[in-house]
């Protein structure tokens, strides 16, 4: 509050110098005074900020202790035992406890279970290109899949199957806990096989992205798995993410640039 009053001080001061032939003069009690109030204020806002600043300090370490306590139930969970025979390594989730934005994937795939992290493989290097466009660093997001282990596959097979939706019902809690504990402002839902594991329901990405849905009363963004635009390079099915995206920091209040409107992955 005294700093908008201070300000109108100096103005009405410069304007007495500007149209008067003597500059104006203060008495050294008086400006003694006036820096001893404004020094008062100082203190008494930042009384009132530092523990409010404490609060959330202890908020972000408590939401990262609480994961850290689920990550440590997944990594010896073998609720699908043939998972947990085949996998490397649970893969959690990986990012920021307070993100306003949380990023679900379906499943890990092979350069994940080696990894330990989701998303690290070629889709996930385009998601991070996607990241990087709208104005966050890939640490200022959480980034997890509903499947917790990578899919098994038959011995000599290559690539990566889907997860079944066995697999995602026993596993989906998990994913619900990280939801709960983040309380992202914003979920973005990446393919068809992310939505039928976080809200039990099949459909067809036309029927679903580019509009909101809602996952417990959080806004929910549905649009195309990165892995889908790798194998179709369409620039229309590419500038459809990004119309998507654009959506997301629009509902996140965060400003646009006539760059970003124009982008194109």
């Amino acid at each position: 509050m005294m700093q908008p009053a201070l300000e109108l001080v100096i103005a009405a001061l410069e304007k007495i110098r500007e149209t008067s032939d003597r500059a104006p003069r203060v008495s050294r009690d008086a400006l003694a005074q006036l820096r001893s109030t404004y020094s008062l204020a100082d203190s008494l806002r930042e009384a009132h900020v530092a523990p409010a600043r404490q609060q959330l300090r202890e908020a972000s370490a408590n939401k990262a202790q609480m994961l850290a306590a689920v990550r440590e139930r997944v990594c010896g969970c073998t609720k699908c035992a043939h998972l947990a025979r085949s996998r490397t390594q649970t893969v959690f989730g990986v990012g920021n406890p307070d993100a306003e934005i949380m990023f679900i994937g379906e499943a890990p795939g092979a350069d994940e279970d080696q990894q330990g992290e989701p998303f690290v493989g070629r889709a996930g290097q385009l998601l991070t290109k996607i990241i990087k466009a709208m104005g966050f660093a890939r640490e200022d997001v959480y980034i997890a899949n509903v499947l917790k282990c990578r899919p098994n596959m038959p011995a000599g097979s290559f690539g990566n199957r889907a997860p079944t939706p066995a697999e995602m019902q026993t596993c989906r809690p998990y994913l619900l806990e990280q939801i709960d504990i983040i309380q992202p402002r914003v979920l973005v839902a990446l393919g068809a096989v992310a939505v039928e594991g976080l809200l039990g329901e099949r459909g067809t990405m036309r029927e679903l992205r580019g509009r909101w849905h809602s996952y417990n009363g959080t806004p929910l963004m549905i649009t195309y798995h990165p892995a889908y635009l790798l194998r179709n390079q369409s620039p229309s099915e590419k500038r459809k993410v990004w119309e998507d995206m654009m959506q997301v920091l629009e509902r996140l209040e965060k400003p646009i640039s006539e760059k970003q409107r124009n982008y194109f992955l």
